[in-house]
């Protein structure tokens, strides 16, 4: 699905450059659930936004199902994104200025999908969130893990081929959080591409692959799977809010 080579990321300050991000190389297949580990400052940031077509490499070259995407324009980049990635942001990214249900309703108003399905598709994901209650509200009305599970929410309900998330419990409970990872782990099962980053070694547990980022550098990779018994998925599950 995902081919980059020699990634690379910096910011220019007169003659001297500022890097990210150092000579990336990483294939990541359809339907292979990925995460990314490293300390604060390591990139990791930064390389899902690139994955996610939500900022430009400086260098290199990324391939996503074999279409040349560092060779785009901004609006061809833009569609193929909220065509088929979902994305999880660490800060919410919710549009202050709309309800739950109109957040919700957002990426399948650029998927074009008629009013009646995305009537049906947001009252299953308020639901399944268990955020009915909240529909009418604005996410300044809402507390952080509220928000959270509202941004969850909006990342699934396209049904993408790719989720990226940044610290996706990273403002959830302990039990909201495990739910996530599992909800997370089921849709992996069902055939959806993950990318996460997290500093949890729990959450990383849940993943297939593990690659560890240092100052830019691909430091190295572990090799799964390394799901824990708490990802087997047998059901849906119900999520509480906060």
């Amino acid at each position: 699905m995902i081919k980059l080579r020699g990634i690379g990321k910096f910011y220019s300050s007169g003659f001297s450059k500022t890097y990210v991000l150092r000579n990336i190389d990483l294939d990541v297949h359809s339907g292979e659930f990925l995460t990314v580990m490293g300390p604060s400052g390591a990139g990791k940031s930064t390389l899902l936004y690139i994955i996610g077509m939500l900022d430009d490499a400086s260098e290199g070259e990324y391939y996503f199902h074999d279409q040349a995407i560092h060779s785009l324009n901004e609006k061809k980049r833009t569609l193929i994104h909220q065509q088929h990635i979902g994305f999880v942001f660490q800060s919410y990214h919710l549009i202050d200025e709309l309800t739950v249900y109109e957040n919700l309703e957002t990426p399948l108003l650029y998927k074009k999908v008629k009013a009646d399905e995305r009537k049906s598709l947001v009252a299953e994901a308020l639901d399944r969130f268990r955020i009915v209650a909240k529909k009418d509200l604005f996410p300044s009305q809402l507390s952080g893990g509220q928000q959270q599970l509202v941004a969850v929410a909006r990342a699934v309900i396209i049904n993408p081929k790719l989720i990226l998330a940044d610290e996706p419990t990273g403002n959830l409970n302990s039990g909201q959080g495990q739910e996530i990872m599992e909800l997370f782990k089921k849709l992996n099962r069902e055939g959806t591409t993950i990318i996460q980053v997290t500093h949890s070694e729990k959450n990383a547990s849940y993943s297939d692959r593990v690659i560890q980022l240092l100052d830019g550098w691909l430091e190295k990779e572990e090799k799964g799977p390394v799901a824990s018994p708490e990802a087997k998925v047998g059901g849906r599950k119900r999520l509480r809010s906060s």
